[in-house]
């Protein structure tokens, strides 16, 4: 991941902070803020499908985030004082998680819509749409993935043997 193109070349990168069951993202986001780029992470809005990236200062901070009920560390509701990518210069960058994906680029994600409802605001942002890159396993590559009209197909996925 860390020489790849596309991260090497990108300033502003989301990222998800893995489960147990994901590709563990933890020493990408150290080298995120090793190499001086800016890290955003996802905040969820139960309830809803709106999820905001909040800024993170340092890979140390992740241990001052709140675990949501799907324990999923994040930044708390009353968390005001993180830049949202949107607010500021936009993505150039986002790492995707999933439960399946197919070679056409796409995905299967947990059934919220999340990451589409985003994607179509960043679409909607001076800066464009980010490139978005999917890390699985290689078991989670799968011959078809059902589709909706509204879901967003991912630039590449990155998984072993790829």
């Amino acid at each position: 991941v860390i020489c790849h193109p596309k991260y090497q070349e990108s300033k502003r990168i989301a990222i998800f902070l893995s489960m147990p069951d994901e590709i563990q993202t933890e020493d990408i986001i150290k080298d995120i803020f090793k190499q001086g780029k800016e890290c955003f992470i996802p905040r969820y809005k139960p309830q809803s499908n709106h999820m905001d990236m909040l800024k993170l200062s340092s890979a140390e901070d992740i241990s001052s985030l709140t675990l949501t009920s799907w324990n999923i560390l994040q930044p708390s509701d009353d968390d005001s004082a993180r830049e949202e990518a949107l607010d500021g210069g936009g993505l150039d960058l986002i790492f995707m998680p999933g439960l399946g994906f197919d070679k056409k680029g796409n995905r299967l994600g947990r059934g919220k819509g999340y990451y589409d409802t985003y994607l179509e605001r960043c679409m909607k942002h001076p800066s464009g749409k980010p490139y978005t890159i999917a890390l699985a396993f290689k078991e989670q590559i799968c011959e078809l993935v059902p589709v909706a009209e509204n879901d967003v197909q991912v630039d590449e996925i990155l998984y072993e043997d790829c």
